[in-house]
């Protein structure tokens, strides 16, 4: 099984730790990529009109103006740096040993910057959307597409890809063919807030039920177990089932 997260636009800064080390991160293949998004973005990040070109907010220069010094920032592990709702609900420090081995493999954060990332995996803090737009790389998302489709399919395998990404996440890549027959999204009617937490949740319980699920309908039947839930098969082929979410 493939459990699918947003990055957090929020982010912990690590006081202490070791440096980057892009051989270090799960997915080594997208290595080069991530060697041309980091370069690109310090470019970015240190011209006067980096503010607007990353569409960040006057409030945020402090955290713009460490994206141009990320190869010697201390790094955490990624499940530690990203916070905010969704990853406050997932609450990865409070799982049990079996749930926190179960999160290694199974969740995968998608990221403007690294690409994906298993959440063990040591990244500094930055500031970056995938919505943005590079110099020399282009739209983010476009830029990941094909490097994403060449490591996601395997990291799957024969289980179901739960996607709890939003849509700007989701543009970055789509499960194709056979794969897409067991992609299910993961919605929560109401506000945004709202659904960043239960889709934490959803994460969270899937861990700890610590079931591998094949299947859309044994998905259903374990979400099931904690939540009010609703199937939704495709409209057509290529789309993901979707899977209304709510509180019991």
């Amino acid at each position: 099984m493939l459990v699918l997260l947003p990055p957090s636009e929020g982010k912990t800064a690590a006081r202490r730790g070791k440096p980057l080390d892009l051989a270090s991160l799960s997915f080594p293949e997208l290595t080069g990529t991530r060697s041309a998004v980091l370069e690109a973005l310090a470019q970015v990040s240190a011209r006067p009109d980096a503010l607007s070109a990353l569409g960040v907010p006057p409030g945020l220069a402090a955290e713009v103006e460490r994206n141009t010094r990320l190869a010697t920032e201390p790094t955490a592990t990624a499940g530690t740096v990203y916070s905010g709702v969704l990853y406050d609900a997932l609450d990865l420090a409070c799982l049990d040993t079996a749930a926190r081995r179960r999160a290694g493999r199974w969740l995968v954060v998608v990221s403007g910057l690294f690409g994906a990332l298993r959440v063990g995996d040591r990244i500094p803090a930055y500031r970056l959307s995938m919505a943005a737009r590079l110099p020399g790389v282009g739209p983010l998302a476009g830029a990941w597409r094909e490097p994403l489709a060449q490591v996601l399919p395997a990291a799957a395998g024969r289980g179901v890809v739960v996607d709890c990404r939003s849509s700007t996440y989701v543009s970055a890549w789509t499960p194709q063919g056979p794969l897409a027959r067991r992609w299910v999204a993961v919605k929560v009617p109401g506000a945004t807030h709202q659904a960043k937490h239960i889709r934490g949740l959803v994460a969270r319980h899937l861990l700890e039920a610590g079931v591998d699920v094949r299947t859309p309908g044994t998905l259903a039947q374990v979400v099931g177990q904690a939540f009010d839930v609703r199937m939704q098969e495709p409209v057509r082929a290529g789309q993901p089932w979707v899977l209304e979410v709510g509180r019991c």
